[in-house]
């Protein structure tokens, strides 16, 4: 039984990770047809919103037990912590507007070692050798799979930022879902999460493009930040029903639902390492569906960030007599 429950733990895991790989991709297609980034966060949302509302009214009417609700504060909690959520979002889409998305999901997975930081910071511990290793691993791997060594590739800096405030704001929400109101339903704790970050993509898609049009003060500060001003137009509704519903169905919807059945069934140090399936399949779906050009040494690049990550993840010697002083 104990082996079922894990297989489905990685199963579920490893599907919800290839799903949210995937998700940049659409995005760049989307901004090729034309889309804004504030359409596409927007429309991602909303649906999102919409559709977890749907499955949470359908849990709470065919559950036999009474669910738990959130107090005040919870909510209070939840919804500040949901603003890296949106943060994340918003960060990631605009990184992939300057730069491929093989590299944008290289930084994003910078959160590895970014953790680790956040981590040693709060224990007040600095980390042990295998951790500090695979951090090292990760930065030489981030090297080779962004391919700075070849002196011909120019990157964005602008594309580098966002990656990297992307990565920053995944940790933040790592650490804080994994943290607050662990009792609450999933669909629940998604809502009000989601409702946060919904906060942070309204306010972007009024100051960077519905705002500009109607407010002199807002357009001359939107261009103290960037002189193209091809994004500040009337919000275009056909992104709901183009790109929306896969958005909110593969970014908002499916990857959370199954990361929070298949975590407590993996574990969480199996689970970080199956869910670094979403750095080959992004890449490889950003190469098969937009052509990107991805080099035999950035996949070396990308298997070394792989192998850091399952190192940083496997159970120290001390873990494993626990372990088997808990099976005996």
């Amino acid at each position: 039984m104990k082996k079922k429950n894990i297989l489905k733990g990685v199963l579920f895991v490893g599907i919800g990770a290839s799903i949210y790989g995937m998700l940049a991709t659409f995005v760049k297609m989307a901004y090729h047809d034309g889309f804004t980034t504030s359409e596409v966060t927007t429309s991602q949302f909303v649906l999102g919103l919409l559709g977890l509302l749907i499955l949470n009214f359908i849990q709470t009417i065919t559950s036999k037990q009474k669910l738990s609700l959130p107090n005040s504060k919870e909510v209070r909690m939840l919804i500040l912590a949901g603003t890296s959520l949106g943060g994340t979002s918003l960060f990631y889409y605009i990184a992939v507007q300057y730069i491929n998305v093989s590299i944008a999901i290289v930084l994003l997975m910078q959160s590895v070692w970014f953790s680790v930081v956040v981590e040693s910071i709060l224990a007040k511990k600095l980390p042990n050798a295998r951790k500090v290793v695979s951090v090292v691993i990760v930065l030489l791997g981030t090297v080779l799979a962004t391919n700075l060594i070849n002196m011909e590739i120019e990157l964005d800096w602008h594309g580098v930022f966002w990656g990297l405030m992307a990565a920053a704001s995944y940790t933040l929400t790592m650490f804080t879902s994994n943290t607050l109101a662990t009792h609450l339903p999933v669909f629940r704790k998604s809502i009000i999460m989601l409702a946060g970050g919904s906060i942070v993509v309204f306010t972007f898609l009024f100051f960077a493009q519905i705002g500009p049009m109607y407010f002199d003060g807002l357009k001359s500060l939107y261009l103290n930040f960037t002189e193209n001003t091809e994004h500040i137009h009337s919000f275009n509704y056909s992104i709901f029903w183009t790109y929306g519903f896969v958005l909110a169905l593969f970014g908002t919807i499916i990857p959370p639902i199954l990361f929070n059945i298949g975590f407590p069934n993996a574990g969480l140090g199996l689970g970080s390492i199956v869910s670094s399936l979403e750095l080959p399949v992004s890449v490889t779906m950003a190469f098969v569906l937009l052509g990107e050009k991805v080099f035999l040494i950035q996949w070396v690049g990308i298997v070394l960030i792989l192998f850091a990550i399952v190192l940083m993840n496997l159970p120290s010697k001390k873990e494993k007599e626990i372990s088997v002083a808990e099976l005996s």
